[in-house]
């Protein structure tokens, strides 16, 4: 293989890539040869632009003929069932069994080195890194970053180097790379949606594919028992007018114990946030979900009055500006407190 340790850092955080990023991040694949090993890796608990993006990308460079290509995840191998249709699922291995010294790796959807869990290590080990994100906080981490904070998805990127490397997207790419973008603009609904958001749709959506069933499969079926649960969760749902200077918080939590009495697994939670953030009274919806003792993965979503990557940020974690999350420790109403002032914060350094 081509030596890709010689190609410089690239890549600014907070900018769209330039011309100069893209042609690095081409020259990085097309020295890949066939029997070259790309590990493919995107964030722990994965929705579906960080698998859609990882798998569709992966098709592709086998549509190029690199033959040596893993994709992975830090956490269990567990793929949520809306994804369970995706293709390019043989492409997954587990975590533990991914590739320690590949030629590349090729990050998704990551907004920072924290998200890869315990395969950052990845990163240093492998010929060269290569970051395929849209999340304004990346602090660009690879040897070539290609971070797009004004994209809609991880799948936008994707698709333009995709197109750049010369790769026809079939009915099998287009799925991947739908569902990602669906998944990041809440079916088209978000602020994030603009007319290159649905030309790209129309582009994948001409090759074939079904909306209806994608449709029905990611967000339309949901087991009876996270019915129940759901229920439960928002029973308890706390609404704090005052927070957020005025603006409002609605806030809720799930523990591995709700998860067990209803038998369901975590990533039915994952789409618990938009029944919260609808609340009229609050500015900013939030939930927070137990992985462990102690420990709690938090979504949080604005709906413009407050910019919550400012909070998750300030917390350990990243995001977006109307969509962010970070891994809170302590107890519930520890982990809303440090929310609580954090919010207070980034009140404080917008109005400067």
């Amino acid at each position: 293989m081509t030596s890709t340790a010689s190609v410089p850092l690239a890549g600014a955080a907070g900018v769209a890539p330039a011309e100069l990023d893209w042609a690095a991040a081409e020259a990085l694949l097309r020295a890949v040869p066939p029997n070259g090993r790309v590990l493919l890796i995107c964030h722990v608990n994965p929705d579906g632009d960080a698998l859609g993006s990882m798998l569709g990308f992966g098709l592709g460079l086998r549509q190029l003929g690199v033959r040596e290509v893993q994709a992975t995840f830090p956490g269990p191998p567990e793929v949520p069932e809306p994804f369970h249709g995706l293709p390019g699922l043989e492409l997954l291995v587990p975590a533990d069994a991914a590739d320690v010294a590949p030629d590349l790796v090729i990050c998704f959807d990551a907004a920072s080195e924290s998200r890869l869990g315990d395969l950052a290590g990845r990163l240093s080990s492998a010929g060269a890194a290569l970051v395929l994100d849209h999340h304004a906080s990346n602090p660009g981490f690879g040897t070539v970053n290609l971070v797009d904070p004004g994209a809609a998805a991880t799948s936008v990127v994707a698709e333009q180097l995709l197109a750049r490397l010369g790769v026809v997207v079939d009915r099998a790419i287009a799925e991947c790379l739908y569902v990602a973008l669906t998944t990041d603009t809440g079916s088209f609904r978000f602020a994030a949606t603009t007319p290159a958001v649905h030309e790209m749709a129309a582009r994948l959506l001409a090759t074939g594919i079904s909306p209806g069933d994608i449709s029905r499969r990611v967000f339309d079926t949901r087991p009876f028992g996270a019915v129940r649960l759901f229920g439960e969760v928002l029973g308890r749902a706390q609404l704090e007018p005052s927070a957020a200077g005025g603006r409002g918080l609605v806030w809720t939590f799930a523990t591995l114990d709700d998860l067990a009495r209803h038998d369901q697994r975590p990533y039915v939670l994952e789409a618990l946030i938009d029944s919260v953030r609808c609340t009229a009274e609050a500015d900013v919806g939030c939930v927070l979900k137990q992985t462990t003792s102690g420990e709690w993965a938090v979504s949080m979503r604005s709906k413009g009055a407050v910019d919550v990557s400012r909070v998750a940020v300030a917390l350990g974690g990243g995001g977006h500006t109307f969509a962010a999350g970070f891994t809170g420790r302590g107890t519930v109403e520890q982990v809303v407190e440090s929310i609580r002032g954090q919010l207070d914060a980034a009140l404080v350094r917008s109005a400067r």
